[in-house]
């Protein structure tokens, strides 16, 4: 028995008793509730806090609505810089293109250039070596020419020697300058 008058006594106290007598009473705790709640939203309306609340969120919506406008704005311009720097890259790929194309024709060229003036510099080195060769034999020639002359002069000079007497070789040296004489008038 003891075990049930604690739960008897915790229903006793419950709210629901205290609701007895009649609604309209100053003892109805849910009558006071009623009354309290009133108050306090007569208390809002006359603070005009529901106009206050649905500026705010007016304001906080404009707020809003301007942040979204201004982060569309800014993706457009991203849109823009965006396709913007990949025209400019496909620009800059471009020019690099044409760029390597007219290095590796001017490189064709350069060497077709130096392969022409390699042919004509080592024609220019052998028709120059040809030259001093037909020089050099030309050279050669008169120097054999002139050797043999002094050679055959000097064999001449001696078979004169060896068969001429003193009175031949003044006969002749004078018959040598008659020659002169006559050539000279």
């Amino acid at each position: 028995m003891k075990h049930l008058i604690l739960p008897f006594a915790l229903l006793s106290a419950s709210p629901a008793f205290a609701a007895g007598g009649p609604f309209f009473s100053l003892w109805n705790s849910n009558f006071v509730v009623l009354l309290a709640f009133l108050v306090f939203i007569g208390i809002l309306l006359w603070a005009k806090v529901p106009g206050k609340l649905g500026g705010m969120l007016d304001a906080r919506a404009n707020q809003i609505k301007a942040e979204l406008a201004e982060a569309r704005a800014l993706r457009e311009e991203a849109r823009a810089l965006l396709s913007s720097y990949e025209k400019k890259q496909k620009d800059v790929q471009e020019q690099s293109e044409r760029i390597v194309a007219a290095a590796k024709d001017e490189a064709l060229a350069a060497a077709k250039q130096a392969k022409e003036d390699l042919k004509l510099s080592i024609a220019r080195r052998l028709g120059a070596a040809e030259d001093q060769i037909a020089s050099a034999e030309a050279s050669a020639l008169r120097q054999v020419r002139e050797r043999a002359v002094t050679v055959a002069v000097a064999a001449a000079a001696d078979v004169l020697a060896k068969q001429s007497s003193a009175e031949a070789a003044a006969a002749s040296i004078d018959e040598a300058i008659a020659q002169v004489e006559a050539k000279l008038h």
